[in-house]
C-alpha cells in the first residue's frame, strides 16, 4: 500500500520498538523446516542461553543506537527484527533509507543472524546484492580475520548494523568491490548508486515496510527538498555526488564537474517521478520545477576540447 498524508513526525517515531505484525518479514517466509513454530507462527526457541542473549541484544540497541538507526523487535517471534538506516551525508546514499531484516538461528550466538537487505531489485553496492544477499565479514559471508569475522563472545547485533551504515553505505562504495569494478571510477559509480537510491525511495513510497509506514513519509516530507535540490545540482555539475549539503545554489552556472549523459537522462527520468511522490505524502515541496531542464551551463564547446569531453562523456555513459 502506498503512503498517504498521514502525519507522524521522525521525532515521535522510537528508534527501538517491540510490535506485533511480522506478516511482510523476508524471514517470516523463509523458516527452515527444522525451526518449529507453533500454530500462531511464534518462534519456537527452546535454547535457554539464546533466548538471554537475544534479551541481551535488545537492551543494548535499546540504549545505544545513533540516532540514524531505527530497530523493530517482535513481539510474536523473538528471532526476527527490522532495522532501517538513513543514509550518511557525504555519501552517494544521503537521505535515502535502507531496510535489513535480520534473524537469530537457533544456536544464536555461535553463529550469525542471517541478514537480508530489501533491495527492491536494485543492487546499489558491492556489499548488497540485488536478491537481498548481504555480504560481509562480521556475518561469515565474506572472507576476514580475526574480529573482522562474528565471535560468539563479542559480536553483537549492534556491531553488525553500524559496520553495514558505516563500512558498506559508505562515501565511495566502489573501493568495496575487490575484484572487477563495477564502474569506470568511483565517481560514476556514485553518480550509479545515487540514482538507484533515488529509485528506492520510489519503491519504499509506494510499499513501505510495515510497522514504518508513518516514519518513512514523515523521513521523505522533511527530506523532499534537500533531495530534489540534489538531483538537480548533480545533474548540473554544481557539486560532486554525494556532497551536496542542502544549500547549494541551484541556479548557479558554474560548472564543478564532469557528468555522464547516462545520469543526466537518469535524472531527467527520476527527477519528476519523485516531485509527485513527494507531493502525494504531503511534502512541502517549494519553489523547485516539476521536471528538469537543461540550463545550457557547461556545454561542451567545440574544437578538440569539445570533443574530449563528448568523448569522455560516452565512455562513461
Amino acid at each position: 500500500m502506498a503512503l498517504g498524508h498521514e502525519h507522524v513526525g521522525v521525532n515521535k517515531f522510537k528508534q527501538f520498538d517491540c510490535v506485533v505484525d511480522y506478516s511482510d518479514h523476508y524471514y517470516y517466509h523463509q523458516s527452515k523446516p527444522n525451526q518449529k513454530s507453533n500454530s500462531h507462527g511464534t518462534m519456537m526457541i527452546n535454547n535457554r542461553n539464546t533466548m538471554k542473549r537475544i534479551m541481551k541484544e535488545w537492551e543494548i540497541l535499546e540504549k545505544n543506537l545513533p540516532a540514524s538507526i531505527f530497530v523493530r523487535v517482535y513481539e510474536g517471534r523473538i528471532d526476527l527484527l527490522r532495522a532501517a538506516i538513513i543514509g550518511a551525508s557525504k555519501t552517494p546514499y544521503h537521505n535515502g533509507l535502507f531496510f535489513f531484516d535480520l534473524q537469530f538461528p537457533s544456536d544464536y550466538p555461535n553463529n550469525p543472524p542471517k541478514v537480508y537487505y530489501r533491495s527492491f531489485g536494485l543492487r546499489l553496492n558491492p556489499n548488497l546484492y540485488n536478491s537481498g544477499y548481504v555480504c560481509l565479514s562480521l556475518l561469515n559471508t565474506w572472507g576476514g580475520k580475526g574480529t573482522e569475522r562474528w565471535c560468539p563472545d563479542k559480536s553483537t547485533i549492534l556491531q553488525v548494523l553500524l559496520s553495514l551504515q558505516g563500512l558498506v553505505l559508505n562515501e565511495k562504495p566502489y573501493y568495496n568491490e575487490p575484484g572487477i569494478k563495477p564502474a569506470w571510477s568511483w565517481e560514476s559509480y556514485n553518480a550509479d548508486v545515487f540514482a538507484l537510491s533515488c529509485k528506492t525511495m520510489l519503491y519504499l513510497m509506494k510499499k513501505p515496510a510495515r510497522n514504518f509506514e508513518g516514519f518513512i513519509a514523515a523521513h521523505f516530507r522533511d527530506h523532499a527538498n534537500v533531495v530534489l535540490k540534489a538531483c538537480v545540482a548533480y545533474r548540473n555539475g554544481r557539486v560532486r555526488i554525494g556532497l551536496f549539503d542542502g544549500d547549494a545554489p541551484v541556479g548557479s552556472k558554474k560548472k564543478k564537474v564532469n557528468v555522464s549523459k547516462k545520469f543526466k537522462d537518469s535524472m531527467n527520468e527520476l527527477y519528476p517521478e519523485l516531485y509527485k511522490a513527494f507531493n502525494r505524502i504531503g511534502a512541502p515541496v517549494k519553489n523547485l520545477p516539476e521536471k528538469l531542464e537543461d540550463d545550457g551551463a557547461g556545454k561542451p564547446a567545440n574544437g578538440i576540447i569539445g570533443k574530449l569531453k563528448r568523448f569522455w562523456e560516452a565512455m562513461t555513459a
